[in-house]
């Protein structure tokens, strides 16, 4: 697919967001959380005026590039023409949050097999993994309304993310929100391997769950544990080599 090139039509620092952000849908793919054209991941550009890029609706993960990404308004206006649509129900989702957080740069929606499975369980994620702890102290809950299509849906939305890192759609599928691309995709491997975990663990029989007073603590253990490095320093970094080795054509 030929698709010209961007790179010298917006600032640096919006085509650094476009490779970030193209890699991050790569890295999706490559992962195995991406249902075909569906979910999204969406960006923020900073700046006074509310844009954010958003994937070309019918471009496989694994085909998205820098250029290809779609700049979109908070009325879901293209403020750069391209030759793709969005989708609707994406940019529902999307746009409330960017609207409702100004701390979130990245919002990432997936609809993988695990954690549709979990979202349809009575009791939610468990406490049964290390994965698990890092995510209950900063989850939400949303109750399944059908298609986001609605913009009345949004302020539920809002809502029941709060200030939560993790929100778990009902029926739906995983979203997480990070101060950048790499923390919520490294956000969104945790949650994605917590849900295959209790899966895994339930079809086994009784499950240990964790002591609570581990999930208290969590916070300040993680920070520990990261030597004070964010997932922008930390995993992105090794991510984008492993990306390198497969098809840097993301940058393009």
């Amino acid at each position: 697919m030929n698709i010209a090139s961007l790179k010298e039509v917006v600032s640096a620092e919006e085509w650094q967001l476009r490779v970030d952000l193209a890699a991050a849908y790569r890295l999706v793919a490559m992962y195995g959380w991406s249902d075909l054209v569906f979910t999204h991941i969406s960006a923020r550009i900073p700046g006074p005026e509310h844009h954010f890029l958003i994937n070309p609706y019918g471009m496989m993960f694994d085909e998205i590039t820098a250029s290809s990404l779609v700049k979109v308004d908070h009325e879901c206006n293209k403020v750069i023409d391209s030759p793709f649509p969005v989708n609707p129900a994406g940019f529902v989702i999307h746009n409330c949050i960017h609207e409702g957080r100004e701390d979130v740069a990245c919002v990432l929606h997936t609809h993988s097999r695990a954690g549709v499975a979990v979202s349809a369980q009575k009791h939610g994620l468990l406490p049964i993994s290390q994965q698990s702890t890092f995510i209950i102290p900063f989850l939400g809950y949303h109750d399944y309304e059908g298609l986001a299509v609605r913009d009345e849906e949004q302020p539920r939305l809002q809502k029941d993310l709060a200030n939560n890192a993790f929100l778990m759609l009902r029926n739906h599928g995983l979203l997480t929100v990070g101060s950048n691309i790499a923390e919520a995709w490294t956000r969104m491997y945790f949650f994605e391997a917590a849900c295959r975990i209790q899966i895994d663990a339930l079809s086994g029989g009784e499950v240990i769950t964790v002591d609570p007073r581990i999930l208290d603590g969590i916070g300040a253990a993680m920070t520990k544990a990261s030597a004070g490095a964010g997932p922008d320093k930390l995993v992105w970094p090794a991510l984008l080599r492993r990306l390198e080795k497969t098809d840097p054509s993301y940058k393009t």
